[in-house]
This record gives structure tokens, C-alpha cells and sequence, in this order.
């Protein structure tokens, strides 16, 4: 799976999914603009992947501002010539049972889970349209398509994005752009982290595998969709989860 001469702009790439994303890009050669709206993390990131050889820049980004997103992917192009690999990663949770659940928290799951990957598609497509080559991954959540009680906003952010990754493959397929998703189930990272004891026990119980999964396991499929290996697939799903959820 080699990304050389590739360049990859990952969202929320300051920690969990993202960070691993971005590094495992960068390791199969792939420049990777790092953009989220912490730049102290953004920069350990990016010294991380220097010192293993690779190439990164770091763009402070928050993923609700259009305008921001427009500046980032300009100054991600210009500074690095182009984006072949967008990876969709940002994302934020406000959980609270829907009667209870304000609208504040509704919309600000939305805007940073779903509106920011169709704005961030906007500002990238046309540089691959241009050069007939692209690979939009977004990422996704096994709760986008199972439904959870208390993240209703979450879960419909997630199926959203689900629906915007097949509308998209079909717009750009003949272009030689794929558009796919990879959807992750019960995976340690910080916003897993905080979870009650018992809902992270019961959790581990729904899955076949019986462990709860990796962020390299996720940027391992994140790495294959990117590659060349994948170039016939396109508008999928890529469930990582160890089976929590089949068919």
C-alpha cells in the first residue's frame, strides 16, 4: 500500500482515530496536512511523523467554521500542492436522551459531524476532479447504523454520513474518485475512555472478538481505502468492529 507522492488532509488528527489515521498515511508515504483545533497536540503529531522520516504540516482547524475549512484546505494545497486522501475524522459527542436534549447540543454534534464533512468535500473535490484521482474516507460509527439510546444526535450525525458517502461515490465515480466509510464499533480512544464501567462491560460482551478494538485497527482500513489495492471499491462501508454488528 504505498501512498508515495500522495497527500492527505485528516480532521481531527490531534488524537485517537484521527492521530492513527494520520500516521499510518504518512508511514505508506503520504504527506499528511494534520488539521484540528488543538495545535500543541497538532504539532506533537507532526514530530512524531518527522522523526519517523515522513512529511506533515499542521493547520489549526475548527471543523463548524465554513470559513476556516475554506482557509485550511487553501493553505493545506498551497503549501503542499494538492490533497489526494481526505479523511472526514472530526467528531464530538453531547449525549443526553432526546426529550432532555438541547437544541444547542443537537446542533452542534451536526454541524461538527456531518455539515463538516460535506463543506470539507466541497473545497477538496475540485483539485481531484482536476487531476482524476481522489479518495474521500469518512469516518463513521457502528451507532450510525445500530441506533444508541442518549446519542440520538451522534447516531443521526453517523447515519448521515453514511448517506452523504454514497451520494458523493455516485457523483464523482467517473472520475476515478472513490468515496467510502469506515464505520468503527467499541474502540478505545479518549471519548470511549470516559464511558461508565458498566456500559464499557457490556459493550465488551457484544463482541465476537472479545476485545475492544484499536485506533491502528481503524487506520489500517483508513490506509487500505487510500491505497491503489482499493480503487475498485467505492461507496462501502467498512465495518471495524469486531463483529458487534453483522451483515
Amino acid at each position: 500500500m504505498n501512498l508515495s507522492g500522495r497527500v492527505a488532509l485528516v480532521t481531527g488528527a490531534s488524537q485517537g482515530i484521527g492521530q492513527a489515521c494520520a500516521r499510518k498515511l504518512a508511514e505508506a508515504g503520504a504527506a499528511v496536512a494534520l488539521a484540528a483545533r488543538n495545535r500543541e497536540k497538532l504539532d506533537a503529531v507532526a514530530a512524531q511523523i518527522t522523526a519517523a522520516g515522513g512529511k506533515a504540516a499542521v493547520y489549526a482547524l475548527d471543523v463548524s467554521d465554513e470559513e476556516q475549512i475554506k482557509s485550511v484546505v487553501k493553505a493545506a494545497m498551497g503549501e503542499l500542492g494538492k490533497i489526494d486522501i481526505l479523511v472526514n475524522n472530526a467528531g464530538i459527542t453531547r449525549d443526553q436522551l432526546v426529550m432532555r436534549m438541547k437544541r444547542a447540543d443537537w446542533d452542534a454534534v451536526m454541524n461538527t459531524n456531518l455539515t463538516s464533512a460535506y463543506l470539507c468535500i466541497q473545497q477538496a473535490i475540485p483539485g481531484m476532479l482536476k487531476q482524476r484521482w481522489g479518495r474521500i474516507i469518512n469516518i463513521t460509527s457502528v451507532f450510525g447504523q445500530m441506533g444508541q439510546a442518549g446519542q440520538a444526535n451522534y447516531a443521526a450525525s453517523k447515519a448521515g454520513l453514511i448517506g452523504l458517502t454514497m451520494a458523493i461515490a455516485r457523483e464523482v465515480g467517473s472520475r476515478n474518485i472513490t468515496c467510502n466509510a469506515v464505520a468503527p464499533g467499541f474502540i478505545a480512544t479518549a471519548m470511549t475512555e470516559v464511558l461508565p464501567a458498566e456500559m464499557k462491560e457490556s459493550g465488551l460482551k457484544a463482541i465476537p472478538l472479545g476485545r475492544i478494538g484499536t485506533t491502528d485497527d481503524v487506520a489500517a482500513a483508513v490506509r487500505f481505502l487510500a491505497s491503489e489495492e482499493a480503487a475498485y471499491i467505492t461507496g462501502h462501508v467498512l465495518n471495524v468492529n469486531g463483529g458487534m454488528l453483522m451483515g
